[in-house]
C-alpha cells in the first residue's frame, strides 16, 4: 500500500473516532464507529491480513453495530440536552492529550527501529481460515460458545429492561 493511501485511511479512522467521542447523537456515534471499523478492516488489508480484514466488517461494521444501533433505537435515547462548556476541564483535557503527543513524537524518535521499513512477510503455503476455523473450533470452543450465550443473555436483557409498562 502507498503511503498516501495509508495516511487516507489512518486519518480517516481518527476523525471518525474522535466524532464517535464528540457526537451527542447515540446513532451518529454508532455510524462514525461504522466508518472507523472500515477504516481499520482497510489497513488490515494493506498488511495483507485479508481474512481479519474481512472479518472487522463482517462482524464488527455488520453484525455488531447492527445489534448496537438497534439497542440504541429500542432504548428511544435522546441525544444530550446542550449543557455550558466547562472551561477548566477542556484545558486540563488539551493539555493531557498535547502532553500525549509530545511524549509519542519524542519516543518514535529516540527509537531506532521506528525509521526502518519492516521486511516483507513470507508467505504461507496454507490457508489462513483453515487454520483459525480448526484452532477456533478445537482449542477455543468453549469460551468461543460462552461469548455467544453472553451476547445473547445481554440482548434480552436490554429488550426486558426497555419494555415500557403498560399503561
Amino acid at each position: 500500500m502507498s503511503p498516501f493511501l495509508f495516511w487516507i485511511f489512518a486519518s480517516l479512522m481518527l476523525v471518525f473516532g474522535a466524532a464517535v467521542v464528540i457526537n451527542r447523537n447515540p446513532v451518529a456515534s454508532a455510524l462514525s464507529l461504522v466508518v472507523s471499523f472500515l477504516g481499520l478492516a482497510s489497513l488490515f488489508m494493506s498488511l495483507d491480513a485479508f481474512f481479519i480484514g474481512i472479518i472487522q466488517v463482517l462482524v464488527y461494521a455488520g453484525a455488531v453495530m447492527v445489534l448496537f444501533l438497534f439497542i440504541i433505537m429500542l432504548l428511544d435515547l435522546r441525544a444530550e440536552a446542550r449543557r455550558r462548556i466547562n472551561w477548566l476541564a477542556s484545558a486540563g483535557a488539551i493539555a493531557v492529550a498535547l502532553a500525549l503527543i509530545l511524549q509519542i513524537f519524542y519516543v518514535v524518535r529516540h527509537f531506532k527501529s521506528a525509521g526502518q521499513s519492516f521486511p516483507p512477510l513470507a508467505q504461507s503455503t496454507t490457508d489462513d481460515v483453515h487454520n483459525i476455523g480448526a484452532l477456533l473450533f478445537s482449542n477455543y470452543n468453549l469460551p468461543f460458545q460462552i461469548i455467544g450465550v453472553l451476547v445473547l443473555v445481554a440482548t434480552i436483557g436490554v429488550v426486558l429492561l426497555s419494555r415500557r409498562e403498560p399503561r
